[in-house]
């Protein structure tokens, strides 16, 4: 696998980790939009949300968009070495099958990431910014997918 431009990568990030949580708010709102089954993978001490604007402004929620900035903020920031996060990913991939996510979501995630990447920079979201965060974007969910192998 190519490695992602690392400055493309590094740049357009400077952007959206000034405001995490309002940029994470925008990806998972167009995660729900997209897929309105994960919904009730999200619920907190036994309760069902009945809406994604219920979800979304949940603590607990607003707890879990400020750790998925913090999951691709750490790839941005190990962009030229993602090797090292490895063992870290396939846990977190253990970690979303457990409590029953499918593999095949995280493709919609993906295009929740993109979604929310050219609401934030607009014009400046290339083709190449794109193609640099694909890849990215792909090997992070490559690393994860070792959490559904089953050792």
């Amino acid at each position: 696998m190519e490695r992602p431009e690392p400055e493309l990568i590094r740049q357009s990030w400077r952007a959206v980790s000034r405001s995490p949580l309002e940029h994470g708010t925008v990806l998972f709102a167009r995660l729900f939009d997209l897929e309105p089954d994960l919904l009730p993978l999200f619920q907190y001490n036994c309760r069902q949300f009945s809406s994604p604007e219920d979800c979304l402004s949940s603590p607990e929620f607003l707890d879990h968009i400020r750790k998925v900035m913090l999951v691709i903020d750490t790839a941005v920031t190990n962009v030229e070495d993602l090797s090292s996060l490895e063992e870290y990913l396939a846990g977190l991939g253990k970690r979303h099958r457990a409590v029953g996510v499918k593999l095949s979501s995280f493709s919609t995630v993906g295009e929740s990431l993109l979604y929310m990447l050219e609401k934030c920079l607009g014009p400046a979201f290339t083709p190449a910014v794109r193609a640099a965060w694909s890849q990215l974007y792909g090997a992070v969910v490559q690393a994860m997918s070792r959490g559904w192998d089953g050792e």
